[in-house]
């Protein structure tokens, strides 16, 4: 065996276990889906506040969960700014949180719902 063979093994052996609140999952969702050009806001939903009263880890229009095998679901509600093509920004929206779960925690994403709550119009003053 070479010594790249033993400090191979050694790497696999010293592996350790990641755990992450639910809070930072749903920021890394938050953060992921302000950024995608097209989206307003995320959406209050009415049982997410009352939620948010007996939970503090509550993020304002993000749902995660975590399925039996490890896998991660979210559900996000957005609004869409007007003019902007809705599976376009949904698509991103999915994409970018996907791809900012994965590289911060390295965690499989099995599904990720974006729920589009309404379009916002901004008026020309």
């Amino acid at each position: 065996m070479s010594n790249y063979d033993l400090l191979d093994n050694q790497k696999n052996i010293n592996k350790g276990k990641l755990t992450c609140d639910k809070k930072i999952l749903a920021s890394i969702v938050s953060l992921a889906t302000k950024e995608i050009n097209g989206v307003a806001d995320l959406c209050h939903l009415f049982q997410n506040k009352i939620m948010s009263v007996a939970n503090q880890s509550y993020v304002p229009g993000v749902k995660v969960k975590f399925a039996e095998n490890g896998n991660l679901l979210v559900d996000v509600y957005i609004k869409i700014q007007s003019g902007f093509s809705v599976p376009d920004v949904a698509y991103r929206v999915q994409e970018n949180i996907k791809s900012n779960i994965t590289s911060m925690i390295d965690t499989p994403v099995k599904k990720i719902n974006v729920h589009v709550m309404g379009v916002d119009f901004i008026e020309d003053k």
